[in-house]
């Protein structure tokens, strides 16, 4: 049995789940908003709705641009911008989500667009992706952990004229110092 097939099969019921929430969700929305209605009034719950996706749609323009200076200066330090890329994700869903109406889901795009709430989200979205990525058999890269070998690079010089391939080919030899 192939890695992907023994992962589809661990994993069968992710899609019968992920089609009870797209149902349940909606259904649970609607049912609060009837709740919250019934007792503040429906002139309330439509101002408390606009004003809550106005409120989302600045925090997520506001948090964006944020997101997108900081995208820039990890592009330009030359480091690879995993926290930053995150952060736009959970910016963009946060802030689709208090798009929506319905008071579960703005909590959530909240929790997602909040500049003191997203590590927490950012934090636990990296855990489930890699206990995901750990379940289907593949290693995790981790930090500080593990054998350092030690090494140089030599440059040497590249020939002019064209390339057979346009893949680039290192060639050399690895040494152990043990």
């Amino acid at each position: 049995m192939s890695l992907h097939r023994a992962a589809v099969d661990r994993h069968s019921w992710a899609t019968p789940v992920l089609l009870v929430l797209l149902v349940a969700i909606p259904i649970f929305e609607v049912w609060l908003l009837i709740q919250v209605g019934q007792h503040i009034g429906g002139l309330w719950l439509l101002l408390i709705l606009v004003g809550e996706a106005a409120l989302g749609g600045w925090l997520m323009r506001h948090e964006g641009a944020r997101a997108w200076k900081a995208l820039n200066e990890a592009f330009g330090t030359g480091h690879m911008p995993t926290g930053e890329l995150a952060d736009a994700a959970l910016i963009l869903i946060g802030g689709v989500l208090l798009m929506l109406p319905g008071f579960a889901t703005d909590v959530i795009g909240f929790v997602f667009l909040l500049p003191f709430t997203r590590p927490a989200a950012r934090r636990a979205l990296a855990f489930f992706v890699a206990r995901r990525i750990q379940r289907m058999g593949l290693p995790v890269a981790t930090t500080g952990r593990g054998d350092v070998i030690e090494g140089e690079t030599v440059d040497d010089p590249v020939p002019p004229g064209p390339r057979p391939t346009d893949r680039r080919i290192i060639t050399g030899e690895v040494e152990d110092p043990r």
